[in-house]
């Protein structure tokens, strides 16, 4: 593994800001979710991916045309890679002035034409879609860029995954696969999911790069996630990237995590990296931060509370092959 990168204090202090906005808005979404009525759809918490998920998003860069493929634990990556706070409420809230109009599963929510495929459920798909995309850039000689996407643990189980990072091995494709091992798919421990004593093995079956990181620990992610990025662009070959961590939540908001044994959560994989990061800033800087978090989600909640949501009789939707793959395609 190469050694380790200097992280500047201004990259370390805006990625704990997206992470801080992050939990800010999952815990007010979580809140609404609880109340009844708002939200549409299922909600999924990233708390204690944050570190992990916003190290990942803070090193791509949409000006260079990166891609970033998040999935459902992926708010500070998003958020960090360029996502506008509002596109993640309104698409809870069932906005029609969203990324998906209010007409899809607020997960499913996506900027295909600015980098940010939206989420496929089908775990591991996601992996394929975003190296589709770099061959494809590839393929009509577009700018090199680099393609990332987060899965869990569990999605490393699927066809899917080892479809496509053969795929990318093969083919030579710069693309970032950032492994959340929260060690459990749902409620399946890692102990039967894999026999492999690091997930990181897997990369070395494919031949490709990995790494092993400290999932709760921002600079440590932040560190591994530049070499990792810097490597894809250089080598123009995958690169992936496991952190060991705990998810913080259930599943969802309908789960209350009762399979997952205490003692784990008194592990450093069960450290809450909001705390782990905030050891790194003066306490007062961190209080104004959380402070500015909250007063940011309460106003874009209240944006999107008062939009409308969409209309079935002015509907205009057609599919993408019937509207010649573009965007906003009206007749």
């Amino acid at each position: 593994m190469p050694s380790p990168t200097v992280v500047s204090p201004e990259k370390l202090r805006a990625t704990f800001r997206w992470m801080l906005l992050a939990r800010a808005l999952e815990d007010r979404i979580a809140s609404l979710y609880r109340a009844g009525g708002s939200i549409v759809g299922g909600v999924y918490l990233g708390r204690g991916q944050e570190a992990f998920s916003g190290a990942l998003g803070a090193c791509l860069s949409k000006d260079d045309g990166d891609i970033f493929g998040g999935l459902i634990r992926d708010m500070s990556g998003r958020l960090a890679f360029g996502e506008p706070l509002l596109d993640p409420v309104r698409a809870y809230l069932g906005s029609a002035a969203g990324p998906m109009r209010g007409r899809d599963g607020n997960i499913h929510r996506g900027r295909p034409q600015e980098g940010l495929p939206a989420m496929i459920s089908h775990l591991g798909s996601l992996v394929s879609v975003v190296a589709g995309m770099l061959l494809a850039r590839r393929m009509q000689g577009k700018q090199p860029c680099v393609g990332a996407t987060s899965i869990g643990d569990g999605a490393t189980s699927t066809g899917s995954f080892h479809e496509a990072v053969n795929m990318a091995a093969v083919e030579g494709l710069p693309l970032v696969v950032a492994v959340a091992n929260n060690q459990f798919a749902y409620s399946t421990p890692t102990n039967r999911q894999y026999a492999c004593e690091n997930l990181v093995d897997r990369a070395h079956g494919y031949g490709i790069t990995g790494y092993v990181v400290d999932g709760t620990d921002l600079q440590a992610c932040l560190e591994t996630f530049t070499q990792a990025v810097e490597a894809a662009r250089e080598t123009g070959k995958p690169q992936m990237v496991v952190g060991k961590l705990l998810r913080l939540a259930g599943h969802g908001e309908h789960d209350d995590a009762s399979y997952v044994d205490p003692a784990l959560r008194k592990e450093p994989s069960g450290r809450d990296p909001i705390e782990v990061a905030a050891t790194y800033f003066d306490d007062a800087e961190v209080r104004r931060w959380q402070e500015d978090a909250l007063k940011q989600v309460s106003e874009a909640v209240a944006k999107a509370q008062n939009e409308a949501g969409p209309d079935a009789s002015e509907e205009s939707w057609l599919a993408l092959a019937s509207a010649h793959l573009v965007e906003g395609q009206s007749e």
